[in-house]
This record gives C-alpha cells, sequence and structure tokens, in this order.
C-alpha cells in the first residue's frame, strides 16, 4: 500500500478524500518533525519513533570485503507495540470492524510538558511564519504586475495616438497635393481654351501665292530656252 491508496482507504471512512488527504499529511508531518527534534512519537497499541545515535565505527563493504570507516550519525527507529506485534503473528485475530489498535486510555491524549508538543507548536509557528512571509511577496508580486500591465496600456495607447496622427497628417499632405494639381490642370486648361488660335493658315496661303508666281514665270523661260536650241540645230 502506497500513500494514495493510505489517503483511499481513509477517506472511505471519513467521507472525503481531501479531508483525508489532509488528515494522512498532517500526522506524517507531525511525527517526522517530532522525530527530527530528537522527540519520541509513542502511539499505544501501534509503537513508538524515535531518533536513535550512532557513534562511528568501522564496516566492511560487501562488495569488496574492504573495511570503511563510518562517521557518527543519527537514524530514525520504529520500535512496533505490543498489540501491533500480536496481531502480526496472529495470536491475536484482527477485528472486522472498528479500530484495529486499542484506543488510547482516558487522560493519556491530555497534552503535557513533552517534546511532542513542542514540536508539534514549533511546526504550527513555522507554518505560520512560511505564510507571513509568502503574503507580502504575493503582494508585491501582484502590484508590479498591476504596474506592468498599466505600463503596457498606456505605451500602447500612446503608439496608437502616434500612428493615427502620422496617417492623419499623410492624408492631409496627400489631399493638399491632389488638390494643387487638380487646380493646375484646370488652370492649364482654361489658359488653353482662352487663346485665340494663330494665323498660321494665312500665312501658309501667303507662301503658296508667292511660290505659285515664282515658279510661273520660270516654267516659261524654260520653254524659250528650248525653242532656241531647236532653232541653232537645224
Amino acid at each position: 500500500m502506497n500513500k494514495a491508496q493510505l489517503v483511499e482507504a481513509v477517506a472511505e471512512q471519513l467521507g472525503g478524500r481531501k479531508a483525508a488527504a489532509e488528515a494522512v499529511d498532517a500526522v506524517l508531518d507531525t511525527m517526522v518533525r517530532a522525530v527530527v527534534a530528537g522527540d519520541r512519537v509513542s502511539v499505544t497499541g501501534f509503537g513508538t519513533f524515535e531518533k536513535v545515535e550512532r557513534s562511528a565505527r568501522f564496516a566492511r563493504n560487501p562488495q569488496t570485503g574492504e573495511k570503511v570507516k563510518v562517521k557518527k550519525t543519527s537514524v530514525p527507529r520504529f520500535r512496533p507495540g505490543q498489540g501491533f506485534k500480536d496481531l502480526v503473528s496472529g495470536s491475536k485475530k484482527l477485528p472486522k470492524e472498528g479500530p484495529s489498535v486499542k484506543k488510547a486510555p482516558k487522560g493519556s491524549l491530555t497534552p503535557g510538558k513533552s517534546g511532542t508538543t513542542a514540536a508539534v507548536k514549533r511546526a504550527a509557528t513555522k507554518r505560520a511564519a512560511t505564510a507571513a512571509a509568502a503574503a507580502p511577496a504575493a503582494t508585491k508580486k501582484t502590484a508590479a504586475k498591476k504596474t506592468a500591465t498599466t505600463a503596457a496600456a498606456k505605451k500602447t495607447t500612446a503608439t496608437t495616438a502616434k500612428k493615427a496622427a502620422a496617417v492623419k497628417k499623410t492624408t492631409t499632405a496627400a489631399a493638399k497635393k491632389t488638390t494643387a494639381t487638380t487646380a493646375k490642370k484646370a488652370a492649364a486648361v482654361k489658359k488653353t481654351a482662352a487663346t485665340p488660335a494663330p494665323a498660321a493658315k494665312k500665312t501658309t496661303t501667303a507662301k503658296k501665292a508667292t511660290t505659285v508666281k515664282k515658279t510661273a514665270p520660270a516654267k516659261k523661260t524654260t520653254t524659250r530656252k528650248t525653242t532656241a536650241r531647236k532653232t541653232t540645230a537645224k
């Protein structure tokens, strides 16, 4: 059975998986913190959890057989209670319903001056301090995020306004240029229409008449010269 299966089994008795998970986590956390602090956690009929000091010693490597020095250390130890031993060995039958471990006698659950109570208090104090330290950090993070969002919104608005102004300026300049070009074209058309036609035809006719007059005598001269040549030949 792993932790998830343990939570499911507890949930069947408590009627909710969330409550069961919180209960299992709270029990395990409290026990671990108490043992690490050097306190003994004893549950009647179940067993005792405690911290044991191991002095420095020499051990042997099982693979090479080499002698190795082991430093002083601390290890957790669990000693099962007599009721737990009896149930596992089979000398006592496991009840079909109800708790398998005997309930603690009246008065034994009253908080005393044991180190376990102190460990529980220290754990609660540590949780409260962690929550208090996390609250300002979350507030600062939220404020920074809000400030960044506001700055981004202002920057976007300013950029949009600049773009709109640039587009408006470009459109106005193009409209003015188009109007000026149209006005120039209209003025050129009006000037062309108002200018009188030149007397080119009269000049051309006069030139043609002069050319005809000059050409006619030349032909007569040529005829006389030809007749004279014919007479001399005879």
